[in-house]
């Protein structure tokens, strides 16, 4: 019986072509869901160091609202413009419209809002505390990669974007 070597799916497989998408450090919904999970887990283990008070119920809902709405527009923009939005599917577009023109990572800023509400509603301090931690893993892990990314693709058009637009908001 002959051996058959393991196929694996790059980028290059999946799109064709190494240089159509971004290769991340660190997925993103992972580098923002793990500083949360273990919070929850410090609550759930050791409880909170103090209460956070009913006010984080409504403002937990209001920022739930407010991620449904923003990341929504994001990702009806993504398919207008009929560009990729999940890991090795090819980027088409450099979007600039929309909730693009505040921040150049909408998805990530309202993953991070989500995260917030999350903590709020659960409630765990440990993952309000653990917030900086998300941030620097998104950054390090999916911004950072994909910017260099985006620069490699677009050149100055995306340098140009990248002056008039911050990076969060």
């Amino acid at each position: 019986m002959r051996h058959r070597p393991r196929q694996t799916l790059d980028n290059a497989s999946v799109t064709g072509r190494d240089d159509d998408t971004v290769s991340f450090r660190l997925w993103p919904p992972i580098a923002i869901g793990a500083p949360l999970l273990v919070g929850w887990l410090a609550t759930s283990g050791r409880g909170d160091p103090i209460a956070l008070g009913e006010w984080r119920v409504p403002v937990g809902w209001a920022l739930v609202a407010f991620f449904v709405v923003w990341n929504g527009w994001a990702l009806w923009l993504f398919a207008r413009h009929a560009t990729g939005l999940l890991p090795g599917q090819a980027t088409e577009a450099l979007i600039e419209d929309g909730p693009y023109r505040r921040s150049r990572n909408p998805l990530y800023v309202g993953l991070l809002v989500l995260y917030v509400a999350i903590a709020l509603l659960a409630p765990t301090v440990w993952g309000l505390i653990l917030f900086p931690v998300a941030v620097l893993l998104i950054d390090w892990g999916a911004i950072r990669p994909e910017e260099r990314f985006l620069h490699k693709r677009f050149g100055a058009r995306y340098d140009d974007y990248s002056r008039r637009v911050r990076r969060w908001l």
